[in-house]
């Protein structure tokens, strides 16, 4: 990778500008991912390789596919499908699989997710994909056999795609009973989900009255997280006449849900992972620090326990794996963007879910409308009910790891800096710096600044007695943090 290209590799896989992947970038990463599998005991006879809707996806995957049949290796077309679907579709054949897909990010950017035959990738994995990629002799798959473009009407028919599609649509409707969710309405927020018309599917086959909302020909770039406004626009737009119990969406490789009540008002991610906990019974619930305080509060109501860990599913799921080792089950697994990790087997109303321990968007979904069927209350009046507390959050952009990390380590070791930097506020009764520094004070609220992971970001979460302090004490910790920042 030269020093200007915009390629960033991770454990969540890689991005970048297209005109930076295509080619043999894709090839390069994609084979450096399968020679670590065989150089860690886990050679394949085959990949699965998957994509989403953006433009760029086919071409991408057809460089995946070269990459496997220069290495001797069965490329297996699943077409565009979810990223949940896919991985499903992996575990059950035992096969590793690649997501082409830039999730929620520009159509000018795309990326590759790696999945093994058990699940995600590990930061053991990243590691020695980066090795095996240093080695790689220049040129490699060139010359592999072009047949099978990933493009309509090419031998690369997708089949096993067809079922895996089926096979997750069957998942969700076989778990949740029969007609669950009879008589709500719902609108789903097509744009260009790779799973917009999976997701109406699911939910009439689950009885809901469903409408198709905001289909789009071209890639849509959907933050589940961090709400575009003309989203927001949208989404009030819809529920203005009061037509809708809820408005429902994901992002582009449907691995994160975006919920929207009756009243436009959309739910936040840890909210909606929390619900899910809730519904499933967890006995061991794994999630970043970045989910609000409130859940060890609302589980521990319900006897469960809460593993807190660093930001990124990598965390999540080792947090859920000990679990496992200890005997606990259920044990469900969320990040603060709403996708839900299933770490083990769910039994229900005598039915049974198989674990999934990836990201997904339906699940979280399912399980909000569920609960609203079931208690017959509104989607607003069960959150409120869940007393989750309330947060906010935002982002100082273009702030290097030289700028941040000093930052960052003043707040944490300096009693002085973080008394003089908090001034006037309340009290600090505790820190802790798992990722980032969170700051406790003595009202119950949080102020909790990290650097991100996957771009030059200072990102900064709160929590406070009510939304309109969330509110002021998020623009006053931005504020605060860039003058720092500053020397001022």
């Amino acid at each position: 990778m030269s020093q200007t290209s915009s390629l960033k590799f991770g454990t969540s896989g890689l991005r970048g500008l297209v005109s930076d992947l295509v080619g043999a970038p894709s090839r390069t990463y994609a084979g450096a991912f399968l020679k670590h599998l065989a150089a860690s005991g886990r050679a394949p006879r085959a990949v699965l390789v998957g994509r989403d809707l953006r433009s760029s996806s086919p071409r991408i995957a057809a460089d995946c596919a070269r990459a496997a049949r220069a290495l001797g290796i069965e490329a297996i077309d699943c077409g565009a499908l979810p990223t949940p679907a896919l991985a499903g579709e992996a575990i059950k054949r035992g096969l590793p699989a690649i997501m082409v897909t830039g999730s929620h990010i520009p159509d000018d950017r795309n990326g590759l997710k790696f999945y093994a035959a058990t699940g995600e990738i590990t930061k053991a994995d990243e590691a020695g994909i980066l090795a095996a990629h240093a080695a790689l002799e220049p040129g490699f798959g060139e010359d592999a056999d072009e047949t099978g473009t990933g493009t309509e009407g090419s031998p690369w028919s997708g089949e096993a795609g067809e079922a895996a599609r089926a096979a997750y649509l069957a998942r969700n409707i076989a778990f949740f009973a029969d007609r669950a969710l009879s008589g709500l309405r719902v609108g789903v927020y097509q744009h260009s989900s790779v799973a917009r018309d999976l997701l109406v599917e699911v939910l009439e086959g689950l009885g809901a009255s469903v409408e198709a909302l905001g289909r789009a020909d071209r890639f849509v770039p959907v933050d589940t997280e961090a709400h575009r406004p003309e989203d927001r626009a949208l989404i009030a737009q819809w529920t203005r006449d009061g037509r809708f119990d809820a408005v429902v969406s994901s992002d582009g490789d449907a691995d994160r849900p975006l919920m929207a009540d009756a009243s436009g008002a959309i739910l936040r991610g840890d909210v909606l992972g929390l619900l899910t906990a809730r519904f499933l019974g967890a006995a061991v619930v794994a999630t970043p620090v970045t989910s609000a305080s409130a859940i060890e509060r609302v589980m521990g109501a319900a006897g469960a326990r809460v593993s807190r860990t660093r930001v990124g599913s990598p965390f999540v799921l080792e947090a859920m794996e000990a679990a496992l080792a200890q005997g606990a089950s259920p044990v469900v697994g969320f990040e603060a963007n709403g996708g839900v990790l299933l770490g083990s087997d769910v039994a229900l109303d005598g039915r049974r879910l198989q674990a999934l321990p990836t990201r997904d968007a339906f699940l979280p979904i399912l399980a909000a409308l569920a609960l609203v069927a079931r208690e017959e209350k509104p989607l607003a009046r069960i959150v409120e009910e869940l007393g989750a507390g309330f947060t906010a959050a935002d982002r100082l952009q273009e702030v290097p790891a030289t700028e941040s990390a000093p930052f960052l380590t003043r707040l944490a070791q300096e009693e002085g800096f973080a008394r003089r930097f908090f001034e006037g506020g309340p009290a600090i009764t505790g820190h802790d710096t798992l990722d980032g520094v969170r700051v406790l004070f003595d009202d119950g609220s949080v102020v909790h600044y990290r650097a991100s992971g996957n771009a030059p970001e200072l990102r900064c979460y709160v929590e406070a007695p009510s939304q309109d302090a969330a509110n002021t004490r998020l623009a006053w910790g931005l504020k605060a943090a860039q003058n720092a920042l500053k020397g001022r």
